[in-house]
């Protein structure tokens, strides 16, 4: 359907186009035709007035689209030229600026002659051009129209009129097929994020149910170690579901405007050992974190609480796209202006072509199965936004199947870069 509507607009645009240049050129070639016309009734007029015979063939030659010589083969007087110009202009109704000069052959110059306004009336300015001579003539005289374009274009008045709607029309119409494939695609996002927020809930609500079945058991009563395991069971999906949860309403408030970031003076690399102390003890027990921390980092400006949230959503990301082996590099290094805070994995990479949209609400690289890989296209959106908060630049470098790397840059603030 939008390829359709895009060949139709393609195609009425082009038509419109090629009508307008048709009229153009036809309304051209009838005012040329007509100021030619003019011109020769004046050099038969000039001609009978001082009894002189016009030369053999047209008298009128045209040297370029806006400029003419007429041949008379007598005297030229300046005051009956620019009374038999006005005369004939008038009754084939040519409304335009006009400028005249007559050939002396004595000085060899075009002599200016005056310059009349579209209504008939004289104007005291200068030539716009210097009006060139013609060789072949011995007695003429030149005449210019600057404006002639200017003339055709108001005779086009309702043409362009009738293009201009068109033209917003179809600028609304492209406007329509943007919105509805904007809403289509906000709506498929949508689709996908209510399977994937289903799926996710659904694992630790059956292990929950599954628990609980297991626990009310009368005679489980004498097993305290399976009560225990079957326990922590809950307590542990529990908390996977608290932390789903509010990681959509965090998104929620900080859409809303609803948060402020408590900035405070922190230490990097002492932030960066907790969060991977607590993401290897918790999340992820399998695998290699390795820290790579410049000891020369020293302490940034930022919030502890969301600081936090993007290190633990940048490692979750790496574990799921990691494969079954995962190595995840955690690196900071003190460059000129700024902290780098980097993030890599050994996992399956980015395409270059996803780069830009990683960062999207809801948004997922494509992998063939929407749930090979858990999650609901938030956490990446949600580091975004707190960098953007806290006026940081990230970045992504990653290509298909080797990998990926954050980069987070975080500025120095120029107290710090002064020693102070």
């Amino acid at each position: 359907m939008v390829l359709l509507g895009a060949v139709s607009i393609i195609g009425i645009i082009t038509i419109q186009a090629y009508f307008l240049q048709k009229a153009w050129n036809i309304r051209e070639k009838q005012l040329i035709q007509t100021i030619i016309i003019g011109l020769k009734k004046v050099a038969e007029k000039m001609s009978v007035l001082n009894q002189a015979a016009l030369p053999y063939g047209n008298p009128v030659k045209q040297l370029s689209s806006n400029y003419f010589v007429v041949d008379i083969n007598s005297v030229i007087d300046a005051n009956i030229l620019e009374y038999f110009l006005k005369t004939e202009f008038n009754k084939l109704n040519i409304q335009t600026d006009y400028e005249y000069a007559i050939y002396d052959c004595h000085t060899d110059k075009m002599v200016y002659g005056n310059y009349i306004t579209a209504n008939g009336g004289p104007n005291p300015r200068k030539p716009s051009v210097n009006l060139p001579k013609y060789d072949e003539y011995l007695y003429y005289f030149g005449i210019h129209f600057p404006s002639i374009r200017s003339t055709l274009a108001g005779d086009m008045t309702l043409w362009f009129f009738f293009t201009t709607i068109l033209f917003l029309s179809v600028i609304f119409f492209v406007y329509a097929i943007f919105v509805i494939l904007q809403q289509k695609r906000l709506s498929e996002m949508q689709k996908d994020f209510i399977n994937n927020m289903t799926h996710e809930f659904k694992t630790p609500i059956s292990s929950i149910n599954i628990s609980a079945d297991v626990i009310m058991q009368p005679a489980i009563v004498n097993d305290p170690v399976r009560i225990m395991t079957y326990g922590s069971i809950i307590k542990q999906e529990n908390n996977r579901l608290n932390q789903q949860v509010e990681k959509v309403l965090q998104i929620a408030r900080i859409e809303k405007g609803g948060f402020r970031l408590k900035e405070e003076e922190l230490e990097l690399n002492p932030v960066i050992r907790t969060v991977a102390s607590y993401f290897m003890a918790n999340d992820h027990k399998t695998g290699q974190l390795e820290l790579q921390l410049d000891p020369s980092v020293g302490s940034v400006t930022a919030d502890r609480l969301h600081l936090t949230n993007i290190l633990h959503n940048l490692l979750d990301n790496a574990v799921k796209y990691a494969g079954e082996k995962p190595v995840i590099q955690v690196a900071t290094r003190k460059e000129t202006g700024h902290v780098s805070l980097k993030v890599s994995d050994n996992g399956l990479g980015i395409d270059p072509k996803y780069h830009k949209l990683v960062f999207r609400k809801f948004y997922r690289v494509p992998s063939g199965d929407l749930h090979d890989v858990k999650g609901f296209g938030l956490g990446l959106y949600y580091v975004y936004i707190i960098c953007k908060a806290h006026k940081w630049r990230i970045r992504l470098i990653s290509d298909a199947g080797k990998g990926a790397s954050f980069i987070i840059e975080i500025p120095i603030s120029k107290n710090k870069r002064n020693g102070s």
